[in-house]
């Protein structure tokens, strides 16, 4: 991999652990419990995203 994919990995890494995280806390402070499932499904979509990034670079 180059230095310039290997920096696109790296910098996909954080976005997807930033959206997690956001994701995380968002679905915290919900009380509809459709709505919080859906952030919910999307923090774990942002999980499944970061390993696959983080797979490239095994």
């Amino acid at each position: 991999m180059t230095t310039k994919e290997l920096l696109y990995v790296e910098d996909a890494l954080g976005h997807a652990t930033y959206f997690q995280t956001k994701c995380k806390e968002t679905a915290g402070q919900i009380q509809d419990m459709e709505l919080k499932n859906c952030v919910e499904q999307m923090a774990q979509k942002h999980q499944q995203i970061f390993q696959s990034f983080y797979g490239l670079l095994g």
